[in-house]
């Protein structure tokens, strides 16, 4: 019988000498070493801390040996758990979903957030939506709560949307928690933004658009994510009017700008969406106006509403190959006419060429047409041009 007794502060693994009657026989392993076969053990005498062992195998009898489960009993029926939950960038909790269908987004709160975490479960994917204040997340829980079945794609048997959504606190501004906020997230959404009731904040652009999404990025890479798609505005790369007018409100073009370039240098997969004014436009913007897709630095205004963008975002998410490292400004007017964001999205040239073992949910036919027709074109300007042009990251820089 072997006992822990603490002597004099130091804890020692003590023998204690058991009487003949009730001595039980020892049967020992063959070939098992001399000491532990003729050894004495005497009352009080403190065991070797060190036994070597003949033989390759640390445990000879490991084969015959069983767990034991000493779990306790549950003291009463298991109540079911439903809903989002509640974490903090510490906790290691991770969604059960299938590969590449997990997507974190950081400002999950804000207009074009909380539309784009809606738009995203519609889709099938599972959702991390990254919070300062978990508070703030209770509109977008109650508004996930509320969607239709029959908007989701979702029967009464399945999984219902809020029940694939996570809620994170996460602070950006702080490089230690953005990395568990993430988790094994395959994709990252920033839709952040310097606060525009907070016009006397002298640094919050600096500290928002551009410190707290470069902490974002930098912790993307770190987790491998396989793409970032950044929420920007219309004009960071171009100076006149109206960019000179909004870089008054502290610069804010300046450092989403910055942002772009942190992003691109990365090396990460990426998108870039430059929206125009989203302030005015509700979300039955789209009833009358069509959206507009182009290359970064065309429009130097307009309007799209928040809808619109979390729609073209959700669409990104889930046919990557046609958004890859791409950057694209949107608006809406009337006079567009109406065409699949499929169509839209691959006119435009992407800065990279896609490669990707990924398994991506199957694209639209039309945006799958779309993408294999325009592939012989792009091959055709690699051939001419022999490499991408990159433009120049910063408009200081020219």
């Amino acid at each position: 019988m072997q006992s822990w007794l603490l002597l004099g502060g130091k804890m020692e693994l003590m023998s204690l000498h058991c009487p003949p009657a009730a001595r039980l026989p020892l049967r020992l392993a063959r070939g098992s070493p001399p000491l532990l076969q003729r050894a004495s053990f005497l009352s009080g005498r403190p065991l070797p801390s060190r036994v070597t062992f003949s033989g390759n195998r640390r445990c000879p009898n490991a084969r015959g040996s069983k767990s034991l489960d000493f779990r306790p009993p549950a003291a009463g029926p298991a109540q079911a758990v439903t809903g989002p939950s509640l974490q903090t960038a510490g906790d290691t909790k991770e969604l059960s979903i299938s590969e590449g269908k997990l997507a974190f987004v950081a400002g999950a709160a804000g207009r074009v957030g909380s539309r784009t975490v809606r738009e995203l479960l519609k889709l099938g994917f599972s959702i991390r939506a990254g919070v300062r204040n978990a508070q703030r997340a209770e509109t977008l829980v109650q508004s996930v709560r509320q969607m239709k079945l029959d908007d989701a794609g979702l029967s009464a048997s399945e999984i219902q949307p809020v029940e694939r959504l996570e809620i994170v606190e996460c602070n950006l501004e702080n490089p230690q928690e953005i990395g568990p906020a993430i988790g094994g997230a395959s994709i990252v959404i920033c839709c952040i933004g310097a606060s525009e009731k907070e016009v006397f904040d002298v640094t919050g652009p600096y500290r928002i658009d551009y410190k707290a999404s470069e902490n974002l990025i930098k912790a993307a890479t770190v987790a491998k994510a396989d793409h970032f798609i950044l929420v920007t505005s219309l004009g960071t790369n171009k100076i006149g009017f109206p960019a000179s007018l909004l870089n008054l409100f502290w610069g804010v073009l300046f450092w989403k700008r910055k942002a772009e370039e942190a992003l691109i240098a990365s090396g990460l997969p990426y998108t870039i969406v430059r929206p125009g004014g989203m302030e005015r436009p509700t979300d039955a913007f789209k009833e009358t106006h069509n959206i507009i897709l182009a290359d970064g630095d065309t429009y130097f205004g307009g309007l799209v509403s928040n809808l619109q963008v979390a729609e073209l975002i959700a669409f990104m998410a889930k046919n990557r190959s046609l958004s890859f490292c791409k950057v694209v400004e949107v608006i809406a007017e009337t006079t567009a006419p109406l065409k699949p964001m499929g169509e839209l999205l691959a006119k435009i040239p992407s800065q990279r060429v896609y490669t990707s073992s990924l398994k991506e949910d199957k694209l639209d036919p039309i945006a799958t047409s779309v993408s294999s027709s325009s592939s012989d074109d792009v091959k055709e300007e690699l051939a001419q041009v022999g490499v991408l042009k990159t433009k120049p990251l910063s408009p200081y820089t020219a």
